[in-house]
């Protein structure tokens, strides 16, 4: 049920779609002739889209959740094993057409090649079933092995997780997979404004994990005022904003984190 809430929500929360709304509901007040109540609502409508295309208020929002986390450095010596999850291909793209098509949020499979590479002997997790209500897709479980072989990754190392649809459900299916030990190391790769969420989920499964960054969206020194990027990364930094903020809350209401941020 919390999956299909989940969904539902976002589809009404998203900029566009909260602007589409409004939008609607300001032509029927119009049509009543609520005149005041109409202007009201074209008047957020466009508030909403200013807000989100035209200033830097999504990277702003970004900035704590991406500044969470950095990369160990120095790299551990030793891990056993890498965890990606899910979010990086063309789903419906990849089923249709075959191949592995990536997304904005392909990076963090791009990352993945490279530590496998730089650790050459430990599985390599993809985490990452269909995570959509309408539009048929491919999991990224399902795409990732061509991807990561064609890097030069080979085909053993690779543990597939393609049932999870959530975070929740990446952290509790991957840690039934590799039944993680206390004195292991294992490395988690997902976009940083994801990773906050991520960590938490994990370290409520029971899975203590070290976080690896990537897929940034924002320079981290952006400042209050008109939007430093183009109209169309500016909206999405605002969409991924409000939805990674209202993931964490609704997390924490519901009881499947234990702190707002780790």
């Amino acid at each position: 049920m919390f999956f299909y809430l989940s969904k539902i929500f976002w589809l009404l929360a998203h900029p566009l779609n909260l602007t589409g709304i409004l939008l609607f509901v300001g032509l029927v007040l119009l049509f009543l002739q609520w005149t005041r109540l109409a202007g009201a609502a074209f008047s957020v409508a466009f508030l909403v889209v200013a807000l989100s295309t035209w200033t830097s208020l999504g990277a702003l929002m970004l900035h704590p959740l991406e500044d969470r986390f950095a990369r160990p450095e120095p790299a551990p010596e030793r891990i056993d094993g890498i965890i990606v999850l899910g979010g990086g291909f063309e789903g419906s793209v990849n089923l249709a057409r075959g191949g592995y098509e990536l997304n904005s949020s392909g990076d963090r499979f791009v990352e993945t090649a490279v530590l496998a590479r730089r650790y050459p002997q430990v599985p390599v997790v993809v985490s990452g079933g269909t995570g959509t209500m309408v539009l048929e897709g491919e999991g990224d479980a399902d795409t990732a092995p061509r991807l990561l072989t064609a890097l030069g990754v080979d085909e053993s190392r690779l543990v597939l997780e393609n049932r999870s649809r959530n975070t929740d459900e990446n952290a509790r299916f991957t840690r039934d997979m590799v039944n993680p030990q206390p004195s292991q190391t294992w490395l988690l790769v997902t976009s940083a404004f994801h990773m906050p969420r991520s960590v938490l989920l994990f370290e409520k499964a029971g899975f203590d994990v070290v976080p690896w960054p990537a897929d940034y969206r924002t320079a981290g020194i952006e400042t209050a005022g008109l939007a430093q990027d183009n109209e169309i990364d500016s909206l999405q930094n605002t969409a991924i904003a409000i939805r990674e903020w209202i993931g964490l809350v609704a997390y924490r209401l519901t009881g499947r984190t234990d702190r707002l941020l780790p």
